[in-house]
């Protein structure tokens, strides 16, 4: 029997042996990418966005109050089944942000389809720390000047979202948040970096945008992991950069709300520790 693919429903063959095969949803019309999801055998549909409860005008914020709720959020270590590696240089990655035509925007990269690992795949510019980096703002800002172009002393820090350690590569990943005064020019290595992507926090908050999945992993990988993905005109975010988008939009948008109100609903924060993280950065 068949189901409609736009709710992610399961398809089976018409015979007794037959195996039950998740068909992801559709995404709509002029959305999503040719980016490769490596999912499970066992996968299911999960829940909507943590701010899908709040009105359109509710889930648009300023680029102040997102710089606001991210310096006043504390940076912990997420919870995860892997430690990182002794020895292992850590990774950072720059999550910039700038105001254009009164919203807030921010920079992603997709990166180049020749390379060996995650080609093709959406990501924040960044990579692990080297020998000649002060410390890990460093290491960012030298990663996004490597990879787009970036000028360093164009940008400002704001704070950190929450470090994790990739379950792959063993990795602690540290993500910095930092704004422009104004959208930056900027240029993709080729070697690297196919094209770079200006994205509206508003477009990753549409609720076309959003869809998330629940994987069923072996205990070596925690059993059941939600995955967060975000559609996109012509791409696909997911894995470790879709995690860190949502809480830097949970952030945003229970900022946008105000004291007085609840945060929206489904606003845990869950672990997602997976998919691309920056051009040289740590990898599951």
């Amino acid at each position: 029997r068949g189901r409609d693919r736009r709710r992610g429903r399961v398809l089976t063959e018409p015979n007794a042996l037959a195996t039950a095969v998740f068909e992801p949803p559709m995404a709509p019309a002029g959305r999503g990418g040719s980016q490769h999801i490596p999912r499970p055998a066992q996968v299911r549909m999960g829940g909507p966005a943590p701010w899908s409860e709040l009105p359109e005008h509710r889930r648009r914020t300023s680029l102040e109050q997102v710089r606001r709720a991210v310096a006043a959020a504390p940076s912990t270590l997420l919870p995860s089944l892997a430690s990182a590696l002794p020895g292992a240089a850590p990774s950072a990655v720059l999550v910039l942000l700038y105001e254009h035509d009164g919203e807030p925007w921010v920079v992603l990269t997709r990166r180049a389809w020749h390379l060996r690992h995650h080609a093709g795949e959406v990501s924040f510019p960044g990579g692990r720390r080297e020998p000649g980096d002060a410390d890990l703002w460093a290491t960012a800002l030298r990663e996004a000047s490597e990879e787009i172009g970036l000028d360093p002393a164009a940008v400002r820090p704001v704070g950190r979202l929450d470090r994790f350690v990739t379950v792959g590569s063993r990795s602690l990943v540290c993500p910095f948040v930092a704004t422009a005064d104004e959208r930056p020019e900027l240029v993709p290595d080729p070697a690297e970096v196919e094209r770079v992507l200006h994205v509206r926090l508003s477009e990753l908050t549409d609720p076309e945008a959003w869809r998330e999945e629940v994987w069923s992993l072996g205990t070596e990988f925690g059993g059941e992991r939600t995955m967060t993905f975000f559609e996109l005109p012509g791409d696909t975010v997911w894995g470790a950069t879709a995690a860190m988008l949502r809480r830097l939009l949970m952030l945003a948008t229970a900022a946008h709300v105000g004291a007085a109100d609840s945060a929206p609903s489904g606003g845990s924060q869950r672990s997602e520790a997976s998919g691309p993280l920056g051009s040289r950065g740590s990898r599951s």
